[in-house]
């Protein structure tokens, strides 16, 4: 059996988002290996059918040491290895198992930036320079006759100088998710009308900015409450203080649960969607769970939240750090319950045309069988 190789950060980002490419890829006949930073979900990995390669790395860290060992770490797995087809995900190990690939004389490699980033936010010189490598090593010095790339939104291939309807590029629907997962259900009852944020808990995801917004649409006399869901990531420069949490906790009208493993019950208990990144998104998988339950979903006109969300159609698009916007934004959706059932079932409509896990799948095992041909 030919072998496919994932390089990706974490073993739970490949759990949530990626299980189902490496399904495509086993249906496609590929023996299945992930390299990643196991913790907590190695022995879920292993049950279907895939290799585990634990790998130590520091993510989120720039210090040249610390490159120097992932780009020996997968040198060495690559080695023991051997194998046919070299997938990336997400930057870091597109700019360190990418370029290993490659210098390695891998048959065919995909890379498959996931979303661009705090990366895309650095300021100053420090974050131009930044950019134009990755730019380069995507771009330019990775592609090759066997290189594939996988997109999640239209837009991002553009940054890397490729066209989205190239033979060597394929844009999926982000992770998918399945139809029956999250099932539309009837809106809970009102007032409230209740608002939920489910994410990563860091500063670019937009929380402070969604606490803000609803802070400013109560003030105004609209009877909203915002819960969100999500921990802290401690790997992340931009991780949010546990503390700052529990102070937005103890403000009237929001509520921090912390991680649920339950999302589908999320979005039958709330009403409306919220998620305000400030940087270019791939696809957010949160956007693609809310719009399965038919929720309407309030998020920023950025990369990748624009790929799913149509302003006025599937939900309402407001600037990125504009909480005033925003407050509107909940304001216009908890006081008119019939746009929140348009926009609601506008957006599963919109889902079940793209973006469920079958979709996925089908677009990612073609790839992986035209790779098997080369």
């Amino acid at each position: 059996m030919p072998k496919l190789l994932y390089f990706i950060t974490e073993d739970w980002f490949f759990v949530s988002h990626f299980l189902p490419m490496a399904q495509a890829a086993q249906d496609a006949g590929y023996q299945v290996a992930v390299a990643t930073r196991v913790r907590d979900e190695g022995e879920r990995i292993k049950a279907s059918g895939i290799s585990v390669i634990p790998v130590e790395s520091k993510r989120g860290s720039f210090n040249p040491l610390v490159a120097i060992g992932d780009f020996v770490q997968m040198f060495s797995i690559l080695r023991a290895e051997r194998p046919d087809v070299v997938h990336c995900i997400a930057l870091r190990p597109i700019l360190t198992g990418g370029v290993v690939a490659k210098l390695a004389g891998t048959k065919a490699l995909v890379i498959a930036p996931t979303g661009l980033g705090y990366i895309w936010l650095k300021p100053g010189i420090v974050g131009r320079m930044i950019r134009g490598v990755v730019r380069y090593v995507i771009g330019s010095f990775l592609k090759s006759r066997g290189t594939h790339y996988l997109f999640e939104n239209h837009e991002d291939p553009a940054v890397f100088g490729l066209d989205p309807d190239a033979s060597n590029v394929v844009v999926v629907g982000g992770a998918g998710v399945g139809p029956s997962e999250f099932s539309v259900s009837v809106e809970p009852p009102v007032p409230p009308v209740r608002v939920a944020v489910v994410a990563r808990m860091i500063w670019p995801k937009g929380i402070a900015e969604a606490v803000a917004a609803v802070r400013r649409a109560r003030a105004f006399g609209t009877n909203v409450e915002l819960d969100v869901y999500g921990q802290p990531d401690l790997l992340n420069p931009n991780s949010i203080p546990e503390e700052t949490l529990r102070s937005w906790s103890s403000l009237l009208g929001v509520t921090w649960h912390g991680h649920t493993t339950d999302v589908a019950a999320v979005w039958r208990d709330h009403h409306v969607a919220l998620f305000l990144s400030a940087y270019p998104e791939g696809l957010p998988r949160t956007l693609i769970e809310a719009a399965a339950a038919g929720r309407p979903i309030v998020t920023t006109d950025v990369t990748g939240c624009r790929e799913l969300v149509r302003d006025g159609i599937e939900g309402l698009l407001v600037p990125p750090g504009d909480e005033e916007a925003a407050a509107r934004a909940l304001i216009k959706l908890a006081t008119d319950p019939v746009l929140r059932g348009k926009l609601g079932a506008a957006a599963r409509t919109r889902f079940e045309e793209r973006f469920t896990v079958q979709a996925v799948k089908q677009r990612v095992g073609s790839l992986y069988q035209s790779l098997r041909s080369q």
